[in-house]
This record gives structure tokens, sequence and C-alpha cells, in this order.
């Protein structure tokens, strides 16, 4: 294997918007900010969160509800 051609990793610090905080060794180095991670994604917390956002459900239906007639 080469010498010297594979980047150092660093201790990382990784922050979520729900609070939880974790370290683990990335290339990254420094800190990086989460919107979502696996302490409050649904998927691994089997709460699931129903969120229309700007109508989007609605915008779909009106767009498509003369397709197929």
């Amino acid at each position: 294997m080469k010498a010297d051609i594979h980047p150092k990793y660093k201790q990382t610090s990784y922050r979520c918007a729900c609070g939880a905080a974790f370290e683990i060794n990335s290339t990254l180095g420094g800190e990086v900010k989460l919107e979502i991670c696996s302490q409050c994604h649904p998927q691994y917390t089997g709460k699931e969160k129903l969120v229309d956002t700007e109508g989007r459900i609605e915008r779909f239906r009106k767009k498509y509800k003369n397709v197929g007639k």
C-alpha cells in the first residue's frame, strides 16, 4: 500500500437539531450540524410524524384531479 495517500482521521463532533450529540472519527474534523439523526428519525424511533408542509397533498390532488377520467 502506498504511504501518505489516505486522508487523516480526526475526532468529529456531530450535533443534531433534536439536541443529540455524538463524536466519531471522520476525515471532516471539527463540528457537523445535522437536521435529523437516528434518535429522532421516525424509522428508528417508531413514532410516525405526518407533516403536510405547504399543502403538498392538496397541490398533488389539484394537479392530477382530471388525469384518468
